[in-house]
């Protein structure tokens, strides 16, 4: 391996300093490596399509960005932990010199995460397909009313929810806003969806696994109250907001044809890594 990319954080990272200790490390271990450093808030994300492997620096939110910048060219990404809790950043920033000698010398597995694609169809026109590696999530905005929304999986009608809004999440995306709607946590080479309502007005109201199968719809509904205020609600891929939408708009998620190739170099499992997480 000989072609590297770097991407740091530079909130997490100021004067790329752990970005410069990574390229050193890198060029002790292989002196003739290419090595591109770029920093997610100042630069474009941009890599050659021969890189083999590109190093993030940061937390998940600086995982999951790259991972969507960099999606066509089917790079795996080794994550370095600047963050907290790290789901997606295996490696500590102790750790980063012993990472990067396994990385160099083949000790490592390649885990391809399942994404999610979805467009917005708003006053009867679809956007362009947009791709996420944690969730789409349709959210309310404004006052303090909720938003309806009508679900539906293949064609046939689900549900009726009315809530904060409706999160859909990958497996990856399962330890990230959906675990803390109260959703299942999920392993992360699974390959399914879950639906979960956001603080729903109910009782009864639980998430729904789905399959990667499936092709979910989630339809705005018209206000319930007669206020005259008009129903929004916000599409969020992964965080970005993909645009606002009314009564009668939708949102459509399906799994993506594309995989997020993530670098594992430990030997804990899932669980294990949960385990430390959460403690």
């Amino acid at each position: 391996m000989e072609r590297f990319g770097i991407i740091t954080n530079s909130l997490k990272d100021p004067d790329r300093k752990y970005a410069g200790e990574v390229e050193k490390k890198l060029r002790s271990l292989v002196p003739e490596a290419r090595v591109i450093s770029l920093d997610l808030i100042e630069d474009e994300l941009k890599m050659p399509a021969d890189t083999e492997a590109v190093v993030v620096l940061g937390g998940d939110g600086t995982m999951l960005k790259v991972a969507i910048a960099l999606r066509k060219l089917d790079i795996p990404l080794l994550g370095i932990n600047l963050g907290n809790v790290g789901y997606l950043t295996e490696v500590e920033i102790t750790e980063v010199d012993g990472a990067l000698e396994k990385l160099v010398g083949g000790y490592y597995q390649i885990e391809e995460r399942m994404m999610l694609a979805g467009c917005t169809v708003k006053n009867g026109v679809k956007s362009e397909l947009e791709h996420a590696l944690n969730d789409i999530v349709l959210s309310r905005r404004g006052d303090t009313q909720l938003v309806g929304c009508r679900v539906s999986v293949n064609g046939v009608f689900l549900s009726d929810f009315y809530a904060d809004g409706i999160i859909i999440s990958s497996p990856t995306g399962s330890t990230g806003y959906n675990i803390s709607a109260g959703g299942p946590i999920v392993e992360p080479s699974a390959r399914l969806m879950v639906l979960t309502p956001v603080a729903p007005h109910t009782l009864k109201s639980r998430s729904i696994v789905l399959s990667d199968e499936d092709h979910i719809r989630i339809e705005l509904l018209p206000a319930r109250t007669k206020s005259g205020t008009e129903t929004e609600a916000g599409a969020y891929f992964d965080g970005i907001n993909c645009g606002v939408l009314g009564a009668g708009d939708s949102v459509e998620v399906r799994k993506s044809i594309r995989v997020c190739r993530i670098v594992k170099l430990g030997d804990d499992g899932f669980l294990q890594v949960v385990q430390k997480k959460l403690s």
